[in-house]
């Protein structure tokens, strides 16, 4: 028979539920857990709430709120350039005919627009965090926040980066495949990417991505791209791809213990995408702004 850790001359049978020293009735304090020593009933638990564990997924999530800054910001630049409003931008826009993405030159009135194929290769990016209105940013961006407070913290800040830069870059050869000479703006491409990350994401943890609503909100994107005028397809379609295949990168890369590797893969998606971007753009064909 045991002996009370404190009082050695007393035979016990009960241990403390959280140490797991035998203890006699003089120091047992009864816990929703069982009994427990002197020392472990005095040490609290510390109780999280909802609001807390969401305060905690919005501090764990620091590039996201980068991407949303720089995003409202390119935002209040084409403001400041005129030429739409809060309601939307042209062609005419200044902001919107240097960085929107293009892939081959045009005519806007009397002005000579060049593109990636050109060898503005910057278009790839930056017409990724180029918007045509108030609502088109804010869907995005709403969307963006919801994905980033859920993906971030789960599988951390670095691969969160490289999944959205692939996923852009990614939706951004989709555009260019389907529709070359349209000038294309938005971040719908790269939050695609992020809807795709995190259904394979949550595929690998055992979790039904419709059940979680994941996959129906690619699917209710997908189908609204259908009848909606002025959507890009490709890069939507483009960014899912990109932020899939990112996805499955990185969880290849930890069944082999080899996380560096797998943001190496991910970086070589990168690379392919900016380079079927430049192919891409380099086709002829009809073009329309797409957001």
């Amino acid at each position: 028979m045991a002996t009370c850790y404190r009082h050695p001359d007393r035979e016990t049978g009960v241990s403390c539920s959280s140490c797991g020293r035998p203890i006699c009735p003089d120091c047992m304090t009864p816990t929703p857990v069982g009994m427990r020593c002197p020392e472990c009933s005095r040490q609290t638990t510390k109780v999280r709430t909802a609001s807390a564990v969401r305060a905690m997924a919005g501090n764990a999530a620091p590039v996201t709120k980068a991407l949303l800054v720089v995003n409202v910001l390119m935002y209040l630049a084409e403001i400041m350039a005129g030429d739409g409003g809060l309601n939307g931008f042209g062609a005419g826009n200044e902001v919107v005919k240097n960085l929107a993405l293009l892939g081959q030159g045009l005519f806007v009135g009397d002005t000579a627009l060049s593109g990636v194929a050109e060898g503005q290769y910057w278009r790839l990016i930056t017409g990724g965090f180029l918007h045509a209105s108030i609502i088109h940013i804010a869907f995005n961006m709403y969307l963006l926040w919801i994905l980033g407070q859920m993906l971030e913290p789960a599988i951390g800040s670095v691969r969160f980066a490289a999944i959205y830069l692939t996923s852009l870059l990614a939706g951004s050869a989709g555009a260019l495949l389907l529709e070359p000479n349209a000038i294309t703006v938005g971040a719908s491409g790269a939050v695609f990417g992020l809807m795709g990350a995190a259904f394979v994401e949550l595929r690998a943890r055992g979790i039904d991505p419709f059940q979680a609503g994941i996959g129906w909100l690619i699917v209710l994107n997908l189908v609204l791209g259908l009848f909606l005028n002025n959507i890009s397809i490709g890069g939507h379609v483009g960014g899912l791809v990109g932020g899939a295949l990112a996805g499955l990168v990185l969880q290849a890369a930890d069944r082999r213990r080899r996380p560096q590797a797998g943001l190496a893969g991910v970086a070589g998606l990168a690379v392919v995408s900016v380079a079927l971007g430049i192919a891409f753009a380099s086709q002829s064909g009809l073009g329309s702004p797409h957001f």
